[in-house]
């Protein structure tokens, strides 16, 4: 039986508990297509663009893209997109992410878009019309951003594009690309910018799709003279960094509410096979050894729930950066999802290390959240900085 007593705790009101009831009977109602082939990114994408379809149709990413079915746009609602990423990941990887890059994908533009961008963009995604994608990262500039080198260059009233990125999440079946390119307004971070490129722009094209262990749409991009308008900036020229590390503050804490729910299943699937499994006369669950691994899971679970929706509602009702929050909430609950995980493969044995098992389909989704978004050891030098400076003041 899912944990729902959360539900319950001063962090959550009514609408949340509604919105998780809703998910968990979509998600229930669709479990023959949360769970895609293993065998490489190519063929989860086929997956993704179905699970995206059938969520648009739904409503549900309405909450990914701010506002209500699509129009507009209210403030994104942190809690929301946890609970949502929470009960998805329980489910199935693929639709948790299906979610969560539409989520990411138009972050940028709900959040510093103007009403035009807002209106061109979000309604297609938010009904699953169109799909979205974070350019962000490349080769030499994963955790750090000041070392983008993908240019944008003034070009008549608009800009052209060069330069390549790669980890790009939606690669491939994305219609729109949110880019950071270095516009050089100063050094490093600040002399980034932030743009909207369509898939169909002339002189872009993903060269490469890249298999993970949790394979999912993801690759690289190749921006070769691609041209955008003036109306295709979003916010001011030199923001980029700004846009970007604002985008993250909000999703940041929604990566570790998705390793929650994946905790949460791990944790269900081993206290059920705990229970049923026979060894030496009687159920595996008797064993003290196997009760305090049950115990140890439990308190990593609710310590990490309790990190989420403390950073989740910290944005939300107080409206403050939450660097450090979310940063916290980040780690510890990637961090310990991944003990959690490697706990229920051992309380699974032999089983557990069977392609196919859930334990082993967990142990392979769960280690990519400990790296993208923010590692963890970017995670604590987040914390640290904002500790000491808090200290300094």
């Amino acid at each position: 039986m899912v944990d729902r007593t959360f539900l319950s705790w001063p962090f959550l009101e009514g609408k949340h508990a509604a919105l998780y009831e809703r998910v968990d009977a979509w998600a229930s109602a669709h479990a023959s297509i949360l769970h895609g082939p293993d065998e490489s990114s190519a063929a989860a994408a086929a997956v993704v663009r179905r699970l995206v379809g059938e969520m648009g149709s739904e409503g549900l990413l309405a909450t990914a893209t701010g506002g209500a079915n699509g129009a507009l746009h209210g403030p994104l609602d942190a809690r929301s997109l946890c609970i949502c990423r929470e009960v998805l990941a329980r489910h199935g990887g693929l639709a948790d992410f299906a979610f969560a890059m539409q989520g990411l994908g138009t972050g940028p533009i709900g959040l510093f878009g103007t009403d035009e961008q807002k209106g061109r963009f979000l309604p297609a995604v938010a009904q699953g019309k169109a799909i979205s994608a974070f350019a962000l990262s490349e080769q030499a500039a994963g955790s750090d951003v000041s070392a983008l080198a993908t240019s944008a260059t003034r070009d008549g009233n608009g800009w052209r594009l060069d330069g390549e990125k790669t980890w790009i999440s939606n690669a491939g079946i994305a219609d729109l690309y949110v880019v950071f390119a270095r516009t050089g307004e100063a050094a490093g971070a600040k002399g980034l910018s932030a743009f909207v490129v369509e898939a169909t722009a002339p002189g872009f094209s993903v060269t490469k799709t890249i298999d993970l262990i949790a394979p999912h749409p993801i690759g690289k991009l190749a921006f070769d003279g691609v041209r955008v308008g003036a109306a295709d900036l979003l916010g001011a020229p030199g923001q980029g960094f700004q846009i970007a590390m604002a985008t993250l503050d909000v999703f940041r804490s929604t990566v570790g509410a998705a390793a929650l729910g994946f905790a949460r299943r791990a944790l269900d699937e081993a206290v059920r096979h705990a229970t049923n499994r026979k060894l030496f006369g009687q159920p595996l669950s008797d064993l003290q050894l196997t009760r305090a691994k049950l115990a140890d899971m439990a308190l990593a679970v609710d310590a990490a729930a309790l990190l989420i929706y403390r950073a989740a509602w910290t944005k939300d009702v107080k409206g403050a950066r939450v660097s450090r929050e979310s940063s916290m909430a980040k780690l510890f609950a990637t961090e310990e999802a991944q003990k959690v995980i490697d706990s229920a493969v051992q309380i699974f044995g032999g089983l557990g290390v069977t392609r196919g098992n859930i334990a082993e389909s967990l142990y392979r989704e769960i280690r990519a959240l400990r790296i993208y978004e923010g590692a963890s050891e970017v995670q604590k030098l987040v914390i640290a900085t904002r500790l000491l400076a808090d200290a300094a003041t």
